[in-house]
């Protein structure tokens, strides 16, 4: 089992990150924040987990091994295959996603592409009780708070998990929004990429520090 890997950006492109390992250049899928925030030519650091099928062998990259375990959880339910599991961790936080859950709210797994009715309903009874460690304070409810703070606690929690301190993340996250009028339409991604280009050439000494 391949749990982690370590190495250089050799591209990042759509969902598609690849790094090179000894010499060896390995294609990780990773969600498009994921892929957003590395950098071609730096160094990072991905958890990962391979998933065997008959005809493939794929890798799938995350930031934080708290998406890991939620993906797997995910992956756990019948009718949820990789790309899906993926495809809810690029919509939603294992924080928002253990909520929605609690909440027993499918309607939000609706929204990701390829999942359906049922299947939405399966993954909030699936995971009933198994999401209490995702609850914590990095969730930010979408029901009480605004757009913007969603987004806000959304691209905060993604900057912590790629190394950078609470106290910056927040700092970060904060001018960004503030000098983006239109962030509450945003989507994450879109922000996340605006508050790393605004870390600038801080970027680097990070990426070494957290290596």
């Amino acid at each position: 089992m391949i749990s982690s890997v370590r190495g250089t950006v050799l591209s990042a492109l759509g969902t598609t990150v690849v790094i090179e390992v000894g010499g060896v250049g390995l294609a990780l899928q990773v969600t498009p924040s994921t892929a957003l925030s590395v950098r071609v030519g730096e160094e990072t650091r991905l958890t990962t987990t391979l998933v065997v099928r008959e005809d493939s062998l794929t890798l799938f990259g995350f930031p934080t091994p708290e998406e890991l375990a939620v993906f797997e959880l995910l992956t756990g339910v019948t009718g949820v295959g990789p790309k899906s599991g993926l495809g809810v961790l690029a919509v939603l936080t294992p924080s928002q996603i253990a909520q929605a859950v609690s909440a027993e709210d499918d309607g939000v797994f609706r929204k990701v592409s390829g999942i359906g009715p049922k299947t939405a309903k399966l993954i909030v009874v699936s995971l009933a009780g198994k999401l209490g460690a995702f609850t914590g304070q990095a969730f930010v409810s979408q029901k009480a708070a605004s757009p913007a703070a969603s987004t806000a606690g959304s691209v905060q929690a993604a900057l912590i998990g790629l190394g950078w301190s609470e106290k910056v993340a927040a700092q970060v996250v904060d001018e960004t929004i503030a000098e983006t009028p239109d962030a509450a339409e945003l989507a994450v991604s879109a922000v996340l990429r605006l508050a790393l280009a605004r870390l600038g050439p801080a970027q680097h000494q990070t990426a070494g520090n957290r290596s």
